[in-house]
């Protein structure tokens, strides 16, 4: 168990409240697994609530890393999980992607209860500061003069970055080439070393690199212009329509979950989201806190995996593209 974990264990005990006890969760330290590596915008966000969490619940907050396959491997380990209220999920849009993308053993919204829509926030596609390219026509551009030449980098084939530019694609009448990594950590550091000359990714992981200079904002996928890339023009201000596409994060419960368990995960973490400081830290790194109820995220999560199936149809996409 590395430190960090340790540090949410003696936490959780040194802190526990007296507003919303642990009673009825099992009593060993719960398990909230993230189905991505350490240094993706999901790890990220889920260790910046986590230790608060931990204190709220009254009981100490364990993050799994379970990485690989876009999510996949995670939700897999997730869904064969104890629906005991002993461990839990923190999501990312893949989950509404990988299900039409990939032969999984259940389907999402079957395997599992959503607890809260936590945050939504831009994708944005920035450009190594090497390249040319100083805005996304330039890249419609170049990838039209010669098409399947041009790489961009996503964090895995089927999730809403790469399910989103191919639909620009799509929509623009371009072709590039899809460069999948395993989770954003692997994928920011080689389009900061100027590895690929692309990469479609959520704000959280990029920001302190366009802040720095080394990454240039060529475009959002939020309806208009968002104050976490500023002075950056939407896709749909560049000639891409109603283009929208926004990224989020969810925290799911195992389905069959008691509801009580339910309820309180959902006012523990609704609670600590919007806890100043932490809502502030949050935010900081490029999104924007939901805290939705059970019944918000559920009913948005069936319109995204609605909406990019159709896309994932109609371009073919599949775990191996």
């Amino acid at each position: 168990m590395n430190r960090r974990h340790m540090l949410g264990l003696a936490g959780a005990g040194l802190f526990a409240p007296a507003v919303l006890r642990a009673q009825g969760f099992p009593d060993r330290p719960i398990r909230l697994i993230v189905p991505w590596p350490p240094g993706g915008s999901t790890d990220t966000i889920a260790r910046q609530f986590q230790p608060r969490l931990a204190e709220v619940l009254g009981r100490a907050v364990v993050i799994d890393n379970r990485g690989g396959a876009s999510g996949a491997t995670g939700a897999i380990e997730a869904a064969r999980a104890p629906n005991d209220g002993s461990t839990w999920m923190f999501a990312y849009d893949t989950q509404a992607t990988n299900e039409t993308v990939m032969r999984l053993p259940f389907r999402t919204m079957e395997a599992f209860v959503p607890v809260s829509l936590a945050a939504t926030g831009p994708l944005v596609m920035i450009a190594h500061q090497s390249t040319p390219f100083r805005d996304f026509q330039q890249v419609v551009d170049a990838a039209k003069r010669a098409p399947d030449t041009l790489n961009f980098a996503t964090s895995g084939v089927g999730g809403l970055a790469h399910v989103s530019t191919t639909l620009l694609q799509q929509q623009g009448g371009f072709r590039m080439v899809h460069v999948p990594y395993r989770g954003g950590g692997p994928a920011v550091q080689d389009a900061v070393a100027g590895h690929v000359p692309l990469f479609m990714s959520n704000v959280v992981i990029v920001s302190q690199h366009i802040r720095a200079g080394t990454l240039r904002p060529l475009g959002v996928t939020t309806r208009g212009e968002t104050r976490h890339v500023p002075n950056t023009r939407s896709f749909a201000q560049q000639g891409f329509g109603d283009f929208e596409a926004p990224t989020w994060w969810a925290m799911l419960g195992r389905a069959g979950t008691p509801e009580p368990l339910v309820r309180r995960m959902h006012e523990a973490l609704a609670r600590v989201l919007n806890e100043p400081e932490v809502k502030a830290r949050i935010e900081d790194q490029g999104c924007d806190i939901v805290a939705s109820t059970p019944e918000e995220c559920r009913a948005f999560m069936e319109r995204e995996i609605a909406k990019w199936g159709r896309v994932i149809t109609d371009n073919n996409i599949r775990a191996d593209s």
